[in-house]
């Protein structure tokens, strides 16, 4: 089926930015009530950590701030995984659970143009606002002068989260492959659960319950440590932690998706029952 060019993703994901875009214009009303809400959602979603924090004049070493800050970088990546896959694309499992892995060997396109769908830069990009706007004004507040190379340190780690994010969901869909009844929605229930996680400070926990989530569930990756890196409060060599398990991770998924899909090909899906509808 041959690769998808960068050029060429790049222009369908301009196709279904229209299309979401179009989405916003048939019923402007409407949809402004739902990105308003989501707004909204997503700062109630925080708030109650970013109260604790107030009340306590930070956490476990974090002042209240600095843990917005974290509050924020969390919004932000999870933010961009929403608007670039938030539908199947960053849910794998729902793709193979579902039979629709099978319906894409017969489409006449590589798997990557075909894993374009779920970008919806308009419709889900109140997660991406709140990060943005709850990061400006942790920044403005902070009790400390940011280097001037934060941005750049910023953008990196969002990238590197991003990563572990979309391997591990790779990684626990690879189940799928073999179980897909039981794992269809083994994806999203991982990464939904890595994000609430998150939003809790792991400084002042003890070592047995920061470890795990760290390593075994990364939630701890997605806010917590990086938030320590961009503001200088890790030791340089823990700075390079993030990416060399974002490398790990990815392998590791590479190499069980691969495995798992050598299995579907021998066995197929058995989710179908002879009517045509799923079990």
């Amino acid at each position: 089926m041959g690769k998808i060019t960068f050029k060429r993703y790049m222009q369908l994901v301009g196709i279904y930015a229209k299309m979401d875009f179009a989405t916003v214009l048939r019923d402007t009303k409407f949809m402004m009530f739902c990105i308003v809400s989501d707004l909204f959602g997503n700062i109630s979603s925080v708030s109650g950590i970013f109260l604790l924090a107030w009340r306590f004049d930070g956490i476990g070493g974090l002042d209240r701030y600095e843990v917005l800050f974290m509050l924020a970088y969390g919004n932000i990546v999870m933010g961009v995984m929403n608007m670039m896959g938030g539908c199947n694309a960053l849910f794998p499992s729902r793709i193979i659970g579902r039979g629709q892995w099978e319906h894409m060997f017969i489409m006449p396109l590589p798997y990557g143009v075909q894993m374009t769908i779920g970008v919806y830069p308009f419709t889900t990009s109140s997660k991406l606002v709140t990060g943005i706007a709850l990061m400006w004004f942790a920044v403005a507040n902070i009790n400390m002068a940011l280097p001037w190379w934060w941005v750049f340190a910023l953008i990196i780690n969002v990238i590197i989260s991003m990563v572990i994010v979309a391997a591990l969901s790779y990684l626990v869909s690879s189940l799928t492959f073999y179980a897909p009844v039981q794992c269809e929605e083994i994806s999203s229930t991982v990464v939904y659960s890595a994000e609430y996680t998150s939003t809790f400070p792991l400084s002042g926990m003890p070592l047995y319950i920061r470890m795990p989530l760290l390593s075994i569930f990364p939630a701890g990756l997605l806010a917590w440590l990086p938030t320590l890196i961009i503001l200088g409060k890790t030791p340089i060599l823990t700075n390079l932690y993030p990416i060399m398990f974002a490398v790990l991770v990815s392998f590791a998924a590479t190499y069980f998706f691969k495995k798992g899909f050598e299995y579907y090909v021998k066995k197929g899906i058995n989710r179908y029952v002879a009517g045509g509808h799923r079990s």
